[in-house]
């Protein structure tokens, strides 16, 4: 049994294992002040970064941070789920789809217009995504500054 929640102050230590992990997954590393930065916005209601976390018996297995924002196109908000993580050890046993069923059902709820992510062509949870979403045909161009 999975159950999905939003993250609290307490969830750290935790949180902070993981994201160490999914940083590995991509082979990259970030400065601790980025790392503290991003928990601190999630855990604030002024900013439109949220988190939920995927628990099971075992404890956190999973987390999901996403960027609620305006568009131009819309009039209610989108959903960017920027952040997907499951730990090695809990793949494939559905803490993944749930954080993704989660954040539709809350955005359902809430009457966001739209929930989407972006992912390497090769990324191994294309599996999962394909029968969750549909792909579209836009390409990401990026500028890092």
């Amino acid at each position: 049994m999975v159950k999905i929640r939003e993250a609290n102050a307490d969830d750290f230590d935790a949180w902070l294992k993981l994201w160490k992990g999914y940083l590995g997954f991509y082979g990259t590393e970030l400065d601790e002040a980025v790392t503290l930065t991003t928990w601190r916005r999630v855990l604030s209601p002024e900013s439109g970064l949220f988190c939920r976390l995927a628990e099971t018996e075992q404890g956190v297995v999973g987390f999901a941070i996403c960027v609620l924002h305006e568009g131009t196109w819309v009039t209610r908000p989108l959903c960017y789920l920027e952040d997907l993580f499951v730990d090695d050890a809990a793949r494939g046993k559905g803490a993944g789809r749930a954080l993704i069923e989660a954040i539709i059902d809350e955005a359902r709820q809430k009457a966001w217009s739209k929930v989407y992510w972006v992912t390497r062509t090769g990324n191994p949870a294309r599996a999962l995504y394909d029968q969750l979403a549909a792909v579209d045909d836009y390409v990401r161009y990026r500028i890092t500054i």
